[in-house]
């Protein structure tokens, strides 16, 4: 854990802990380490967030961090986490912030950064941005005249990132109910579209943010709610997003949990019959319940686990060559 950042971003209460100035100090300092990484007089950043009431006021502040260095902004507006992953990755852009708390309350936000390749920034750049901010160990270069970044929307880039799900997605899910519950948060921009697109018949819940509504008995947080109104209702199944959209939970037609782990472990197996699990290994975390890991050793399968978070996975799965991993919270990561 960091000074600013923890194992998911930084975080805290809007406007307290996670202050205008610390906003726009992170974006200083983000700039300079990727500018100077990329060898670039002037970086591209992505900059989205979720619903809450604060991202206006932190959006502006860091983007004018950002543009205070010399580096240039391109707004996303409301968004899931992974389309500010995905976008960055096959954009021009050099890093790209996201704004979200993830399942906090609305009156918390965060700083989640990530490089030029869809990944969250390593400990060592973390650390880096830290150093500046808190140590001042270097001067934020401040730049002047046309020498400063500017700022332009990119909201319609979002559609792209809906286009690119629909499209990993074999065959069409016509005839099968849905219920999906964006948790008040990102998955209200995205969700309806991409059931639609896949020809699910699809009921949206809690889809409509007002600033202060996010994760309020709604979303991956309170699955139990979304069981209920499957079970009552006769869907075929639910999925539930936290505030982001990074992560999802489901039920089944009876309204049963199918949290993080079962969700690893049926795509696992899946992935391991076609031959497409490097390695035949699953990565979870310690957090994992023991009951899954030994399905994988019934399945065939190899695990391998890591501490908490899913920066932690990822890193275990970019340093192996794994395809696979996630946890029991809902995160899944596919490579």
């Amino acid at each position: 854990m960091g000074r600013i950042f923890g194992t998911d971003g930084a975080r805290g209460v809007a406007n307290t802990e996670i202050s205008c100035t610390l906003a726009m100090d992170i974006g200083r300092a983000a700039a300079m380490v990727v500018a100077r990484d990329h060898h670039k007089r002037k970086p591209v950043f992505l900059v989205g967030h979720d619903t809450r009431i604060s991202h206006d006021m932190l959006e502006s502040a860091i983007a004018a961090g950002l543009c205070s260095v010399g580096a240039d902004v391109v707004t996303l507006g409301t968004v899931p986490t992974p389309a500010v992953a995905y976008l960055v990755a096959n954009s021009d852009a050099d890093a790209a912030i996201m704004l979200s708390a993830s399942h906090n309350p609305y009156e918390f936000n965060g700083i989640k950064i990530f490089g030029a390749e869809g990944f969250k920034l390593t400990d060592e750049e973390e650390m880096e941005i830290e150093e500046i901010v808190l140590d001042h160990v270097l001067p934020y270069d401040l730049k002047w005249n046309d020498e400063l970044g500017v700022i332009r929307s990119g909201e319609t880039l979002v559609e792209q990132y809906i286009d690119h799900i629909v499209s990993t997605v074999e065959g069409d899910l016509s005839g099968i109910r849905v219920a999906a519950d964006c948790a008040n948060g990102s998955a209200s921009a995205t969700a309806a579209k991409i059931f639609a697109k896949l020809g699910a018949d699809v009921t949206i819940l809690n889809d409509k943010p007002n600033g202060v509504n996010i994760n309020d008995n709604c979303g991956s947080t309170h699955i139990d709610v979304l069981g209920k109104y499957v079970r009552e209702n006769g869907f075929d199944l639910g999925v539930a997003f936290d505030g982001d959209a990074d992560r999802c939970l489901a039920v089944d037609e009876r309204g049963h949990v199918v949290d993080g782990d079962l969700i690893l472990y049926v795509c696992g197996v899946y992935l391991n019959k076609h031959g497409r699990l490097s390695g035949g290994t699953v990565v979870p975390t310690v957090m994992s319940n023991f009951g899954v890991l030994k399905a994988f050793e019934q399945a065939n399968l190899n695990y391998e686990t890591t501490a908490v978070g899913d920066k932690n996975v990822f890193a275990c799965m970019h340093a192996n060559g794994y395809s696979l991993g996630g946890e029991q919270s809902g995160h899944t990561i596919f490579r």
